[in-house]
């Protein structure tokens, strides 16, 4: 009598023990809080590198409209696919 008593607290006490473990020591635990911080960060410097190259991809692809395009651009682009360059030319690229 006394055994099938006990059974319910220890069923439950081992449930508590297992969600607990999982809530500290599992992949979304509070131990791996720091683990995720260190990625959103390296993550936040990804975006923030992605973010300048797209901004710079967007002022060339400004300079390249064909409606007002920068003619300096669009002589340096055609002279260097072209292979037009003199030899006594520097191009300075802007990047």
């Amino acid at each position: 009598m006394m055994l099938r008593r006990a059974v319910a607290p220890a069923a439950l006490m081992i449930v508590g023990l297992f969600f607990g473990g999982y809530a500290i020591f599992g992949p979304n635990g509070a131990l791996a809080y720091g683990d995720v911080e260190r990625q959103l960060a390296v993550k936040q410097k990804q975006l923030a590198a992605l973010d300048r190259n797209r901004s710079e991809l967007k002022n060339r692809v400004n300079l390249l409209d064909p409606r007002h395009a920068d003619p300096d651009l669009a002589d340096e682009l055609a002279r260097k696919d072209l292979g037009v360059v003199h030899q006594d030319e520097v191009i300075v690229p802007l990047n």
